[in-house]
This record gives C-alpha cells, sequence and structure tokens, in this order.
C-alpha cells in the first residue's frame, strides 16, 4: 500500500510541476506562424494574381521558408533547455508534441509532393493544411491539459475547426488567405502570449 501511495504521490507531483512552471517555446510558434504564415499569404497572392509572379516560384519560397524557420529553431533553441522550469512535465511534454507536429508538417508536405509529382495532380498539396491545423489542434491539447490554461483550449477547438474550414475551402485559392490567417492567429498570437508569461525567476 505503501508503495501505491508513494507512486501516487509522484504522479501528483508531476502534475502539479507540470501546471505550476510556465509553457516554454513560444517564440519558436512566433517564428513558425510568422514564417508558414507569410509564405501561405505569398501563396495566396501568387495564385489569385495579386503578386503577377509564375506559379513554379511557390516552390522556392516555401523551400525558404523551411530554411528559415530551422534556422530560427537552431538561434531559439539555444540555451533553452537550461531555462528555469524547462524540465517540468509540461514543457517536457509540449517540446515533444510540437516535436512531433513538425516533423509531422515535414513527412506531410515531402509525401503530398512526392503524390502530385508521381499522379502529375498538383491539388493534392491542398490537403496539407488541414492536416497541419490538426495536428496543430493535437498539440495545444496536450500542452492545455499538461498547464491546466483554460485559454489553450479554445486554441485548440479553432484549430480542429480550422482544419474543417480548410477543407470546406480546398481547391479555391482563398483557402490559403484563410490558412495564413489560421497560422497568424493559432501559432504566432498563442507563441506571443506564451512569451509574455515567461518570467527569467520561474522556478
Amino acid at each position: 500500500m505503501k508503495a501505491i501511495r508513494d507512486d501516487i504521490a509522484f504522479m501528483r507531483a508531476l502534475a502539479e510541476e507540470g501546471r505550476q512552471a510556465p509553457l516554454l517555446g513560444g517564440s519558436m510558434l512566433v517564428s513558425a506562424g510568422a514564417i508558414f504564415g507569410t509564405a501561405s499569404l505569398i501563396q495566396w497572392a501568387v495564385l489569385s494574381q495579386v503578386l503577377r509572379m509564375p506559379s513554379q516560384v511557390l516552390a522556392v519560397v516555401w523551400i525558404a521558408a523551411f530554411i528559415l524557420h530551422m534556422i530560427m529553431i537552431f538561434v531559439l533553441k539555444r540555451g533553452m533547455g537550461e531555462r528555469p522550469g524547462a524540465g517540468s512535465s509540461g514543457n517536457r511534454a509540449m517540446r515533444n508534441a510540437w516535436m512531433g507536429v513538425g516533423w509531422g508538417c515535414f513527412v506531410i508536405f515531402t509525401a503530398l509532393a512526392v503524390a502530385s509529382w508521381k499522379t502529375r495532380d498538383i491539388n493534392l498539396i491542398n490537403f496539407s493544411p488541414s492536416i497541419v491545423l490538426a495536428l496543430y489542434g493535437g498539440a495545444w491539447s496536450v500542452a492545455a491539459a499538461m498547464s491546466q490554461a483554460t485559454w489553450l483550449r479554445f486554441v485548440a477547438v479553432a484549430s480542429f475547426a480550422g482544419s474543417i474550414a480548410m477543407a470546406m475551402l480546398m481547391g479555391n485559392s482563398w483557402a490559403w488567405l484563410g490558412y495564413a490567417g489560421a497560422l497568424y492567429l493559432l501559432a504566432m498570437v498563442p507563441g506571443l502570449i506564451l512569451m509574455r508569461q515567461e518570467p527569467s525567476d520561474t522556478i
């Protein structure tokens, strides 16, 4: 019985630790939202001919966005593991969740690009916004559960709703404008809020 009580106390301590330590990594979400949101905005502008540019430039835009974000991740991660609260259960869970999202997005875009090339159907890439926002919803759900932050639950629900909305707009150039707005609102803005909640004297 004592061992069971000790295990329960340990799990309770982990949960309490996750709730008390502010979530870190908001700057990386700001980077992702700003960079990929802007890439989506450029995609909409080119497809809707607001920008008079050949559609072939879009591949360059997305590759450049990916490289820029990787550089930002490398810069922003330096020293983050040594910050107060970085070792909390909440931050460990959030890091792993968003790492999964990042790799998931990379694999999804790669798979859809290969499928588009193989089938000569460029429209397959239009599935990506819905899939990515669904992944965002999952990651935000983990963050909300670990931190008990009610506002993050709304961000998670909005991400899932955005995924469905993107499916309804699929095939329309306006979908990319909507996707840009979703990335700004569901990644960049929450990232900014998390950054403001990162006191330097966190436990």
